[in-house]
């Protein structure tokens, strides 16, 4: 097996694009490369319980025993392997998909199940079967091996997708930044746009560089994109994170997935300057308070007041706004800032250089409350 190398995997998986969008394939590669790495975990796990004398290698408790993800026998990569030549291989790789969410509820309803579609090319399915067939993605018992791939191709399909994929994609240095400024610990963090996951598994590493210790962090995020809801889900998942979020993907504003949440960190990088987000259905909603009614066609302020209203007490937020919410003329705009800064809530702004973000030109600044 060849050393995996993301940059080398990308280029030879993007060959096989051929004419498919770049949002299209990003599900067809990133299911299979999930596909992978369970498989080649599964079969590691299972290496070290045949070190055992009693222990049975197909019993399901033992794999679950050791964090990892049961695989049935016609769900493993090598059975998926020998049909890659076949016109059946996306019949098989949705047989796949189907098995293992049966047997593990945590995946349950996200993983891709079309690759049988007659619109996918099955040839080129089967090429990029063989090239991640050479290549381990899970057998080095380090779980983030595969995240740092996954979050590799989620940048990689963000400046391919261009300006929609900044709806699930936050650049790692401006994720970092913000983790490392409100520094989370123990307690709960929330992200109500929380795109692929990224602030929370910045968070994550920031608490096991610090603490070695991830059992006093509890997660929520709320996205309304169902595919990137997915794609979040299957992200946390890699890293073994288990996170509330929420019954569905559901769109904040208007179906809060969690209403009586008080977090001890908010994250964010919210869509910039949304106009229809549906504000003159808000108008007395309790999380304006006493700071104002966020403008109708814009949603920053919106955002700025739905992630204090659910800030607890003693909590602060980052998130990453455009540097227009900065000076805003408008009157309600201008009243709301004026309020928080009076209510002594904005605890500093910092104002990031230009090209941080290959999806947007818009210059951008991180506030902190």
């Amino acid at each position: 097996m060849a050393e995996l190398r993301k940059e080398d995997l990308w280029a030879m998986a993007d060959k096989l694009r051929n004419n498919m969008d770049a949002a299209e394939y990003k599900h067809v590669c990133l299911g299979l490369i999930f596909l992978k790495y369970i498989s080649d975990k599964f079969e590691n796990t299972k290496l070290d319980i045949l070190k055992e004398e009693y222990a049975d290698f197909e019993d399901k408790d033992e794999y679950v025993a050791r964090n990892a993800f049961w695989v049935p026998k016609d769900a493993r990569w090598e059975d998926i392997k020998n049909k890659a030549k076949t016109p059946e291989i996306g019949q098989a790789i949705d047989n796949a998909m189907y098995a293992i969410e049966k047997e593990n509820s945590s995946l349950r309803g996200i993983l891709p199940k079309d690759y049988a579609r007659a619109s996918l090319d099955k040839t080129r399915l089967g090429e990029l079967v063989d090239l991640l067939s050479n290549i381990e993605i899970g057998r080095d018992n380090n779980k983030d091996t595969l995240g740092k791939v996954y979050e590799y191709f989620l940048e990689k399909f963000a400046r391919a997708e261009g300006k929609l994929g900044g709806e699930f994609y936050t650049p790692r240095s401006v994720v970092e930044l913000i983790v490392n400024m409100i520094e989370p610990h123990d307690g709960r963090v929330y992200d109500p746009c929380c795109g692929s996951g990224g602030m929370f598994v910045q968070s994550e590493e920031f608490v096991q560089n610090r603490t070695g210790r991830l059992d006093g962090l509890a997660v929520y995020g709320q996205e309304s994109n169902y595919n990137t809801w997915k794609l979040c889900r299957m992200n946390l998942a890699i890293r073994g994170i288990d996170a509330n979020l929420g019954q569905q993907n559901a769109d904040s504003f208007h179906n809060d997935q969690h209403k009586s949440l008080k977090a001890d960190y908010i994250m964010a990088n919210p869509p910039f300057n949304v106009s229809d987000w549906g504000g003159e259905r808000l108008i007395d909603d309790p999380r304006w308070g006493k700071y104002g009614i966020p403008p109708t066609g814009n949603a920053n302020y919106a955002w700025i007041l739905h992630m204090l209203y659910h800030l607890a007490p003693s909590g602060t937020a980052g998130f990453v706004l455009a540097n227009g919410s900065l000076s805003t003329s408008s009157i309600s705009e201008y009243t709301i800032r004026k309020n928080l800064i009076e209510d002594d809530k904005i605890d500093c702004v910092v104002t990031l250089p230009g090209g941080l973000f290959s999806t947007t030109s818009i210059p951008v600044c991180l506030w902190f409350i």
